[in-house]
């Protein structure tokens, strides 16, 4: 019997050229499709946050996938951070630096709460500046990050560099591209 780590590698899709010429895509749909895989993947994540969080949050829009899944497993709330001008009340905003541009991600104004234990959750982790921002954000709220999970972390990119001093878990770590 293989691994959880090893069948989610196998499960994984690469997409040469994708977004951009000369860049390998880690295509995660593969691993939603087969239920009883996405069922232990989620499961695995589950075990190791019971109880250690009060609400979980997904970054869009793959990590809303994981993020909401996650949330209902262990019965906390969700809430997803957002691409700037796609969530309808007050929000708070943060502007970060791309490997290619900036961006800027939000959320809601009353989403988080000062003493809230917030679990951060995305698919896949490259170099980092999202997964920073939506830290700085859940935190500028007052809550507390608990941790970054996600599934694939393509270490080549030295995106947990961004993440110093943080629990960053992931299930499959890409070393080469």
């Amino acid at each position: 019997m293989s691994t959880l780590t090893e069948r989610v590698t196998a499960t994984l899709r690469d997409i040469p050229d994708f977004p951009a010429t000369g860049v390998v895509f880690k295509d995660i749909t593969p691993v939603l499709a087969d239920g009883q895989l996405f069922a232990d993947v989620l499961g695995d994540m589950a075990q190791r946050w019971r109880g250690q969080v009060d609400v979980v949050t997904g970054i869009e829009a793959r990590g809303f996938v994981f993020g909401a899944a996650l949330a209902l497993e262990l019965g906390t709330g969700f809430v997803p951070i957002r691409k700037a001008g796609k969530l309808p009340g007050p929000t708070v905003a943060l502007s970060y630096d791309l490997e290619y541009g900036s961006a800027t991600i939000e959320v809601h104004d009353d989403s988080f709460h000062p003493g809230q234990r917030v679990l951060v959750v995305d698919d896949v982790l490259a170099t980092g500046g999202t997964a920073e921002a939506a830290c700085r954000l859940v935190e500028q709220l007052g809550a507390t990050v608990v941790a970054f999970e996600t599934l694939v972390e393509l270490a080549f990119l030295h995106g947990r560099d961004r993440l110093t001093g943080r629990d960053v878990r992931t299930l499959v770590v890409v070393d080469g591209e």
